[in-house]
């Protein structure tokens, strides 16, 4: 299996469709380590559906989670993410094909103790969301990121108001999810490449 990716970029429908699909296509010029992730909660089941077939299209074979729907993920042959409220890993790995991987939303430590059997975790919030202005979760912030990360099973990616420069202050990232950043960026390319110089490691 390909390694997991460092940076997934989440869909905003609220971007004019043609706009949306171009940025994501850019973005995923940026490299094997960036995936899609299809989420729109709003949307009826078909929309949802038409919606992940035109971003699988986008993505041709390169890595695809699909928010909450195993049926859509499995129609479209994309990977799953798990909203908090939804199933358990172990709940929804038995009708995966063995090379799926399955994501998980994590937001407080009994939520990163429930990740047991995801390949990856969105963490969030770490900073204040660009893409929700009227969001009022308390952040995270890197030290509560980090508490976080210990208690996980699995990679960790830090998801709310991640820039590059933000990108190197979260400690045990494995890489960021991001929506604004990418999406609303003039180059999302140049800005997916900032995003991934900036959460791989330091080398020695």
């Amino acid at each position: 299996m390909p390694a997991l990716p460092r940076l997934v970029v989440i869909t905003d429908w609220r971007l004019p469709r043609a706009r949306l699909l171009t940025a994501l296509e850019r973005a995923l010029e940026a490299g094997p380590e960036v995936a899609v992730q299809h989420r729109h909660p709003e949307a009826s089941g078909r929309l949802f559906l038409e919606e992940a077939r035109l971003v699988a299209e986008v993505c041709r074979g390169r890595a695809l989670f699909v928010n909450g729907r195993l049926d859509v993920a499995l129609l479209v042959g994309a990977h799953l993410h798990l909203p908090a409220s939804g199933p358990a890993p172990s709940d929804v790995r038995p009708f995966l094909p063995p090379d799926r991987w399955v994501s998980v939303a994590v937001h407080d430590a009994r939520e990163a103790e429930d990740a047991v059997g995801a390949d990856l975790a969105l963490v969030s919030p770490v900073f204040a969301p660009g893409s929700k202005p009227g969001d009022t979760r308390d952040t995270l912030g890197p030290a509560g990121f980090r508490g976080l990360v210990e208690r996980l099973p699995c990679p960790a990616l830090a998801l709310g108001g991640m820039t590059a420069e933000r990108a190197r202050e979260v400690p045990g990232a494995w890489g960021a999810a991001v929506i604004s950043a990418v999406l609303d960026a003039e180059d999302p390319r140049e800005a997916a490449r900032a995003l991934l110089d900036a959460c791989r490691p330091p080398r020695d």
